[in-house]
């Protein structure tokens, strides 16, 4: 694991849980859209880094709008499962300039802060109390 991944997860790990769904999918979008933005900026100087980038944030707008949370369109993952998946993602970008072979170069910098961006917001997400409404509500609805 990188160092600024690993000292985003050590100061935020046992913060409070802060982080409303709805702002959780504000970040996600936000997110995705610098990856987006970066690939193309990334394009002239470092194909590579281009790609990566539109992985990253491919796989980061899947994730979005597969999950059940404002702003989600599928609703086929549960919010809980995007958190995990969200710390994997963010394992994969911090990994993506070694993984692509351009870990010598500047452009590794955007995917180390974005691994670090997207640790912390899953830290301090509470994906617990989302949980236990959702559940609700379809036992609610499903009882109806």
């Amino acid at each position: 694991m990188p160092v600024s991944t690993g000292l985003a997860n050590a100061a935020t790990r046992y913060l409070p849980k802060m982080i409303s769904p709805k702002g959780h999918a504000l970040a996600d979008y936000v997110g995705a859209g610098s990856f987006l933005l970066m690939s193309a900026l990334f394009w002239r100087r470092n194909k590579r880094a281009s790609f990566g980038a539109l992985v990253c944030g491919g796989a980061e707008l899947a994730n979005n709008l597969l999950t059940d949370y404002p702003g989600g369109v599928s609703k086929s993952i549960s919010f809980p499962v995007h958190g995990k998946i969200d710390v994997g993602l963010a394992g994969m970008t911090a990994l993506m300039p070694e993984f692509m072979a351009f870990n010598h170069e500047p452009e590794k910098r955007f995917f180390l802060g974005q691994a670090a961006l997207m640790t912390a917001v899953a830290n301090l997400t509470d994906f617990s109390r989302y949980r236990v409404r959702a559940y609700r509500a379809r036992r609610y609805r499903n009882a109806a």
